[in-house]
Parts: C-alpha cells; sequence; structure tokens
C-alpha cells in the first residue's frame, strides 16, 4: 500500500520554486513566529532567498484579497498565508475565520495555485505561542510544507 501512495517525498526539493508569504501583522506576537517556521521550511527545502517574497497585510481578513493579487500576477508557484485569530466576547471570531477560510479557498480553486492554509483560529495566546514553537511543528511551517507539496504536484500534474 505504501508504494501506491503519492505524497511527500523523503526530500521535498523546493529549489525551482517561487513562493509568496503573505502575513497578517494583527496578533504579530504569533504570525512573527509563524513567518519564522515558514521561512526555516524553505531554507530546509532549498527554496533559493531570492524566489521568495514576503508580504504583511493589517489582519487575516486581508488574506484572501491580498492572495487573490498575487495568485493572479502569475509569478508563483505557491502562496502561504499565515494569521491568528484570537476568540474575544463577540462573534466577530467566528466570521473572521469563516470568511478567510472560505476567501483562501476560493482563491486557491480559482486560480490554481496552491494556497499553504496558516489561519490559526485561537482561544488564547498561549495557545498561539505553543503552536508556534520552532521546528517542524510550528504552524507556519506546516503550512509552507504543504505549500511546497502541493506546488510540486500541480506542476506535475499540469507538465
Amino acid at each position: 500500500m505504501k508504494d501506491s501512495f503519492k505524497g511527500l517525498e523523503e526530500t521535498l526539493d523546493g529549489s525551482k520554486l517561487r513562493v509568496a508569504v503573505i502575513v497578517s501583522r494583527f496578533n504579530d506576537e504569533i504570525t512573527t513566529r509563524m513567518l519564522g517556521g515558514a521561512t526555516e521550511c524553505m531554507r530546509t527545502h532549498n527554496v533559493p532567498e531570492d524566489k521568495i517574497m514576503i508580504m504583511s497585510v493589517p489582519g487575516a481578513f486581508e488574506l484572501p484579497l491580498a492572495a487573490l493579487h498575487v495568485a493572479e500576477t502569475e509569478d508563483y508557484d505557491a502562496l502561504v498565508c499565515l494569521g491568528a485569530v484570537i476568540r474575544g466576547e463577540t462573534p466577530h471570531f467566528d466570521y473572521v475565520c469563516s470568511e478567510t477560510s472560505r476567501g483562501l479557498m476560493n482563491v486557491q480553486l480559482t486560480t490554481g495555485v496552491p494556497i499553504g492554509f496558516g489561519l490559526l483560529t485561537l482561544e488564547t495566546v498561549q495557545q498561539g505561542v505553543e503552536r508556534t514553537e520552532p521546528g517542524k511543528h510550528n504552524k507556519g511551517f506546516e503550512a509552507a510544507e504543504a505549500a511546497l507539496e502541493m506546488a510540486l504536484h500541480v506542476k506535475t500534474i499540469t507538465s
């Protein structure tokens, strides 16, 4: 069964990929750590530094619009979108999380550009800190790795 399953190879080679990372500045004590994880992932998988564009946006709600315009340039093989939303006392959390998720999926499906989904939905800042410790379990690292893998799959399928 393992031999018939096609997924992440032992070595994921991002040396020919161009990647855009879009990161929310809101809750930056968390998103900065996610960005560190994403850039660590790209270094680990040999994405050339000059092929990585990093863009910041005010908050998570702005991620889909930025992603759409970046994807439409056709300059990037993958996008990584990073944000952190912490539940407050109003339903605002639910709307932001839902619509940001929906927006990013729509961008991915309409443009065909893979998006590494790095939107943390949190109850507390501490949860964000725990999910952004350095290493492969950093949610920014995981989102970037998913984006790289999907970019390689899309290149294989469409070539």
